[in-house]
């Protein structure tokens, strides 16, 4: 039986993980075992990153609203259990994009979100 060469396939390997690598630091881009340890771990990472991503998105809206709403005495979670009450159907992201981009759009969606508060807190207030 005639023998297998795999010169090309290993080469082609190689290269396509040391491709990938570029960028790392020291031996991680150019020693092919070290790199692919390298670049193992780095997908890990990734693939986990695409998911903190979304959590770390969350708190930067909810700090952001937090702050403009404070500014109009108010506090966020007062802010979102009016929200839901008024009707308002827009999610944290674009509230947040509204109070960063749009402080006078922000000001009106508090205003009424601060008489939805006021005219259902009183009645609480007699209930209790």
């Amino acid at each position: 039986m005639a023998r297998v060469k795999r010169g090309v396939t290993t080469h082609a390997r190689h290269k396509k993980v040391l491709k990938l690598s570029k960028g790392f630091v020291g031996r991680s881009s150019t020693n092919y075992r070290i790199a692919l340890e390298r670049l193992e771990k780095s997908l890990q990472y990734a693939y986990r990153d695409r998911r903190v991503k979304k959590r770390e998105f969350r708190a930067l809206w909810i700090q952001r609203i937090n702050a403009a709403v404070r500014e109009h005495g108010l506090t966020y979670s007062r802010f979102i259990a009016g929200i839901k009450q008024s009707g308002i159907e827009m999610d944290r992201k674009v509230l947040s994009a509204i109070a960063f981009d749009d402080p006078a759009s922000f000001a009106e969606i508090v205003k009424a979100v601060q008489a939805v508060i006021d005219a259902g807190g009183e009645s609480e207030a007699v209930a209790a």
